[in-house]
């Protein structure tokens, strides 16, 4: 495996990352030629295509002259016939070519699927299902087949096989794959029927923090929405977790106390800053004690809520800006001691837990 095919697999992930995190207007012509050929291989005309500002309007609007049946509603798109046709044949496309490739190619696959699928599945796949799972009122599990058929990492893939690993495709193969990955460049989301097809324009805005120690990339926006369109429908994440514009634009101990999803709490909590959150809500501190898995800092126990207490400790690795950050773990309200908390959330006692050298 040469250094050259590594540096060409990376060039490949982040100009399709770029692909996937795009703000400019949509192709059109091209996105619908790209589509109208996929209908082609299914057996039906080319649709119709009725484009849409963003994917909230995709699934909230019906097309002009088209009656919907039951079945063809939003919430039950899992049995709508076309994305599981279209998903089907992306499928058999992949197999076909997994099966073609000789073992002297194994190694770039495996590269290719650890460094590009994987990495874009982490960074823009799961940017892209943030979005649509926000468009969803409901049910958006169901939808999750097509939606991932439509996600980049897969098209990533098989693209760096061919251009760095030397993968050669078939005749056929090369035109059903080069209908998909001209899709994935032009446009947003579609949902596709007979006769009909809606597509969606892309953001006009998408915010984005680098975390971890492969420089993936997550949606993220401490002063405004991560995701922005043109109709303003817009989605706000905090270091990659979807959450309710407040958690952004105007947290408070008092709304932290009425949300009853645990992570949509942690990230509002994270906003105010741990200090300021125990202050506003004025948690009682049950007890003190040096970390013993992170020496310099300390371990404090507060009464949260009935039966649940909270542990504050110090992440024991820096962060990419060179700090550690304070956070908050709940426990069981029977804890009494900082250090057998701490050991809890590890699955370990308080004499295990002190014994540790150093936490991560």
């Amino acid at each position: 495996m040469s250094a050259l095919a590594q540096r060409e697999a990376a060039e490949i992930r982040e100009e399709w990352l770029g692909r996937a995190l795009s703000t400019l207007p949509a192709d059109r012509r091209s996105a619908e030629a790209a589509i109208s050929g996929l209908y082609r291989l299914i057996g039906l005309a080319p649709p119709r295509f009725h484009w849409v500002s963003s994917p909230v309007a995709a699934l909230t609007t019906v097309p002009p002259g088209v009656r919907l049946r039951p079945s063809e509603t939003v919430e039950r798109m899992a049995e709508w016939p076309l994305p599981r046709r279209f998903s089907a044949l992306m499928r058999d496309l992949c197999r076909q070519i997994d099966t073609g490739l000789r073992w002297g190619h194994r190694p770039m696959e495996q590269l290719v699927t650890r460094e590009v699928h994987g990495w874009l599945r982490s960074s823009s796949d799961r940017s892209l299902l943030l979005s649509l799972e926000g468009a969803h009122d409901s049910q958006f599990h169901r939808a999750m087949a097509w939606y991932a058929t439509q996600c980049v990492s897969w098209v990533a893939h098989y693209d760096a096989l061919r251009r760095a690993a030397g993968v050669v495709f078939t005749a056929a193969q090369t035109r059903q794959f080069e209908l998909w990955a001209q899709v994935a460049r032009s446009a947003g989301p579609w949902w596709p029927r007979e006769g009909v097809c809606v597509v969606s324009e892309r953001p006009v805005a998408v915010r984005i923090e680098v975390w971890g120690d492969d420089g993936e990339v997550r949606l993220h926006c401490a002063d405004g929405p991560a995701v922005r369109y043109a109709d303003g429908w817009d989605v706000y994440a905090w270091h990659g977790t979807r959450v309710p514009s407040w958690v952004v634009t105007d947290p408070s101990a008092r709304r932290i106390a009425r949300e009853v999803n645990v992570e949509v709490r942690r990230c509002a909590i994270e906003n105010i800053g741990w200090a300021s959150y125990i202050d506003q809500a004025g948690l009682r501190l049950v007890a003190s004690a040096p970390d013993p898995g992170n020496p310099g800092s300390e371990l404090l126990l507060y009464d949260m809520r009935k039966e649940t207490r909270v542990l504050l400790a110090v992440n024991g690795s820096v962060e990419r800006d060179g700090r550690r950050r304070r956070y908050g773990l709940t426990v069981p309200g029977f804890f009494e001691d900082p250090i057998a908390a701490a050991g809890w959330t590890y699955g370990l006692s308080a004499e295990q837990y002190s014994l540790l050298v150093r936490r991560t």
